[in-house]
C-alpha cells in the first residue's frame, strides 16, 4: 500500500489545487482554493473558459462581483469530483473588514445555494485575524462554515475555536520557511517548526475539548506530512500528493487523542488586548500573517486585471 493510502486510514486528505485533473486522479474528499490558485489555474487553457465564461455571463456587474461568480464556478465544478466540501476564499482585501467579510461570506453562500449547492458542502473561507475571527463567530450562528486560513499561532487557533469556527488551517510550510530562513537551518519531521506548531494546536484541541477541525496546510515536503498523520485533515498540494502515491514505505501515526488529553498546558483566555499581545510577541506569525494577505490581495487585484482586460 502506498503512503497516499495508509495516511487515508489515519487523517482526510484534502486537494490543495484549482487543478480538476489532479483531483481525479488522487481522489480527495475535500478541496481547498485561495486567489492564489485559481490565478495560476485561469492562466491554463483547460480553465480559461470559466474566467471567460464568468466575464461574459456577468459584463455589466462590478469587477467583485464577477470574480465571485469566477470563484463559484471553480467551486461547482470541483464539487461534481469530489464526495465532500470545497472552501472557497474571501477578497483578503476584508482581511481587517469584519462587516465586509460578513457579507461576502453571504453572498459566496448565496451563490452556490442558487446553484443548488447547500451551504454544508461549503466553506468560506478567511483569514485569522481579530477582524476574520469575529466574522466566522457570526456566520456560523448562521450555518455558514469557515475555514480560517493565513493561521500561524496558537492564539489564532484558540481564538478560531473559542469562535466556533468549523476549520483552521494552519501553514506548516510558510512557517518552516521563516525559520528555515531565520536561523540558516534545515529542518525535518518532528524538529520542524510548522510541524511542531500544528502539533501544539491538536494538543491544545483535544485537551480542552474542542471540535474545531485542524487541517495542516502549505506544506514543503512529505516529510511534514507524515510527521502530522493522525490530524484531522491535511490539505495537499498534487505534486506532493503524487509523491506520497508513488512511495510504499510505511507510515505510521503520530496523532492521538490520548496522549493530548493527558497533556500539562494551560487554558488561553483571549480577549482582543491580550490576543494583539500575544500575536504580536510571535514575530514569525505577525510576519507571515501579513505577508500572506498581501499576497492575496496582489493575486486578486492580477485577477481583477484580467477581466477588465476581457470587458
Amino acid at each position: 500500500m502506498n503512503q497516499l493510502e495508509q495516511l487515508k486510514q489515519y487523517t482526510t486528505v484534502v486537494a490543495d489545487t484549482g487543478d480538476f485533473q489532479s483531483m481525479k486522479a488522487f481522489t480527495p474528499r475535500d478541496a481547498t482554493t485561495n486567489p492564489s490558485l485559481i490565478l495560476k489555474a485561469v492562466q491554463k487553457e483547460e480553465y480559461r473558459h470559466l474566467l471567460e465564461q464568468a466575464v461574459q455571463q456577468h459584463r455589466g456587474e462590478p469587477t467583485a462581483d464577477i470574480i465571485d461568480r469566477l470563484l463559484v464556478s471553480f467551486g461547482l465544478e470541483i464539487l461534481k469530483i469530489i464526495p465532500g466540501r470545497v472552501s472557497t476564499e474571501t477578497d483578503a482585501r476584508l482581511s481587517f473588514d469584519t462587516v465586509g467579510s460578513i457579507a461576502k461570506g453571504r453572498a459566496l453562500i448565496a451563490l452556490y445555494e442558487a446553484a443548488g449547492v447547500a451551504r454544508e458542502r461549503i466553506l468560506i473561507k478567511i483569514a485569522a485575524t481579530w477582524e476574520g475571527i469575529r466574522a466566522a463567530e457570526v456566520l456560523e450562528q448562521e450555518g455558514i462554515h469557515c475555514n480560517m486560513t493565513l493561521l500561524f499561532a496558537l492564539p489564532q487557533a484558540v481564538a478560531c475555536a473559542d469562535a466556533g469556527a468549523q476549520l483552521i488551517s494552519p501553514f506548516v510550510g510558510r512557517i518552516y520557511d521563516w525559520y528555515k530562513k531565520s536561523t540558516g537551518q534545515e529542518y525535518s519531521g518532528d524538529n520542524d517548526p510548522g510541524v511542531q506548531s500544528v502539533k501544539r494546536i491538536y494538543t491544545y484541541y483535544r485537551k480542552f475539548g474542542h471540535t474545531t477541525e485542524i487541517m495542516g496546510a502549505s506544506f514543503r515536503n512529505t516529510s511534514q506530512i507524515l510527521a502530522l498523520a493522525g490530524c484531522d485533515l491535511l490539505t495537499i498540494s498534487p505534486e506532493l500528493l503524487q509523491k506520497l502515491a508513488d512511495t510504499e514505505a510505511p507510515i505510521k501515526r503520530t496523532l492521538n487523542s490520548e496522549d493530548a488529553k493527558n497533556a500539562k498546558i494551560d487554558k488561553l483566555v483571549l480577549d482582543e488586548k491580550t490576543f494583539r499581545n500575544l500575536l504580536n510577541d510571535d514575530a514569525m506569525a505577525t510576519e507571515k500573517l501579513a505577508e500572506g494577505i498581501r499576497q492575496f490581495c496582489a493575486d486578486s487585484v492580477k485577477l481583477e486585471q484580467m477581466i477588465e482586460a476581457l470587458r
